[in-house]
């Protein structure tokens, strides 16, 4: 689906990421940890077309990232959700029109209203859709994120310190809603500094936990 092979990539003369291999395969899950600034943010734009390697090749979906056009990149975004970390809205649109605006944006439609309400209800946010941005929590902002981020009923999520901002009790929610996905087929991959979240998935999910150092990317020896 996803797959780097030898991928360099840095901003200015020094390289931030150098000689990186990874393939998410279908169905499979990833916790990518690191110490801030290692490149966990910069390995997840690599992986969904937003940046370009320097070296090395990436391939979305069979295509090399580096000689598929805007359309293309477009095209294949459709098939994955990103969750960013920073979780930015539109503030003068509701929850369910933020969480429904990658819809409007590729032209295409829910087949059925109550989609949205179902989605909406799988996150804990029905009482919300009404609201607008500034009104939600850190919580239920992250909940509408990942909403947003599976609408088009995406292959692979890519969720970027999904739970960097919430307490322990929310963070084990979008947890609960990240291994969710990959039970019904999803690849997932989660970047995250904090190891007690990756503990307390040991028990419900077999993971590959992946950590870059220095620029280079290491199975941390763990299958969760």
């Amino acid at each position: 689906m996803i797959e780097l092979e030898q991928v360099s990539y840095g901003y200015g003369a020094t390289p931030l990421l150098s000689e990186i291999s990874l393939n998410l395969a279908p169905g499979s899950f990833h916790f990518l940890t690191g110490p801030s600034g290692a490149g966990k943010t910069t390995l997840m734009k690599l992986c969904y077309g937003e940046l370009i390697a320097t070296r090395g090749q990436v391939s979305l979906f069979g295509q090399q990232a580096s000689a598929m056009t805007r359309d293309d990149v477009a095209l294949a975004r459709q098939r994955i959700g990103v969750v960013h970390q920073d979780c930015q809205f539109l503030d003068h649109l509701n929850l369910a029109e933020n969480v429904g605006l990658p819809l409007t944006v590729s032209g295409r439609s829910l087949s059925d209203p109550a989609e949205m309400d179902d989605l909406l209800a799988w996150v804990g946010l029905s009482a919300q859709a009404g609201a607008r941005p500034p009104e939600l929590s850190g919580g239920e902002r992250q909940r509408a994120a990942l909403a947003r981020a599976v609408i088009m009923s995406p292959e692979v999520i890519l969720a970027d310190e999904p739970t960097g901002n919430v307490d322990w009790d929310m963070s084990l929610r979008l947890l609960k809603l990240l291994m969710e996905l990959n039970r019904m087929g999803k690849t997932v991959m989660i970047a995250t500094h904090d190891m007690n979240l990756i503990r307390a998935a040991k028990a419900q999910v077999q993971a590959r936990v992946l950590r870059i150092s220095n620029g280079q990317l290491h199975q941390a020896g763990v299958d969760l």
